[in-house]
């Protein structure tokens, strides 16, 4: 079995695959470390894969090497299974790459857009040979929300709704409407535009704010919370082939 941790800045997501199947998931907030000594009480495992976008805790890295056949900490050397052409892959976010190879592996041989919407709104784009190109970084819902909220006098910080209309009827579901569908018509144009290249385009949604979009989007896409531990997963089983 392989345990798979994708470490954030508010919140850590622990999985344990047997082989491609998730057998146990869990969100830590900031008691991982108790977490996974759960997990390996419990479970088999045989190899591990740490994705962090904070500093490495020493006490977890002691932990994975000693209980663990072979880890891999996830960064910019670490051999992938698709092809990486972004220029700077020393900046390119963990989450977004296991993201990329999480989509290859479970729609192998497409053109896939991933939507990863969270803190921030990613879209990255690979390839039908896997080749991955890249993609952009845009404000997540809060952060607009927030924002415009903290740099006008007047306009007041409201809260996320789904099932806001179309049209605001006041300044708060203004603001509610205006985020929120500001974001589908703008994942429904990133669509548009890459399938005037690639016709038969497939897309995926993750991230903790997904929920939000999937049922107001024109295209047809691929829901998946559980994307990014596919991907790292999928970047595991690799590098204990590759070794």
């Amino acid at each position: 079995m392989n345990l798979c941790i994708d470490q954030g800045n508010s919140s850590t997501k622990i999985a344990v695959f047997d082989r491609d199947a998730i057998v146990y998931e869990k969100s830590a907030e900031k008691s991982e470390l108790k977490s996974l000594l759960d997990v390996f009480d419990t479970y088999p495992i045989e190899f591990s894969i740490l994705s962090s976008v904070v500093e490495l805790n020493q006490d977890l890295k002691q932990l994975l090497t000693e209980r663990s056949k072979q880890v891999v900490f996830l960064d910019h050397h670490t051999p992938l299974p698709v092809v990486n052409a972004y220029k700077t892959p020393e900046t390119l976010g963990k989450d977004r790459l296991a993201a990329v190879v999480g989509a290859a592996a479970l729609q192998p041989d497409k053109d896939i857009l991933i939507i990863d919407a969270g803190t921030a709104v990613t879209y990255d784009f690979i390839d039908a040979s896997g080749v991955y190109h890249g993609g952009n970084i845009a404000p997540g819902i809060e952060l607009r929300l927030k924002s415009l909220h903290a740099f006008t006098q007047k306009l007041p910080l409201v809260e996320v709704n789904a099932n806001v209309d179309f049209l605001g009827t006041d300044t708060g579901s203004a603001i509610q409407s205006g985020v929120l569908y500001g974001i589908v018509l703008e994942i429904d144009g990133y669509v548009e535009r890459l399938m005037l290249k690639y016709p038969k385009l497939s897309v995926f949604l993750t991230g903790g704010s997904a929920v939000l979009f999937e049922n107001k989007l024109k295209s047809r896409i691929f829901a998946d919370k559980n994307l990014v531990l596919t991907g790292l997963n999928r970047i595991l089983q690799y590098n204990v082939k590759y070794k």
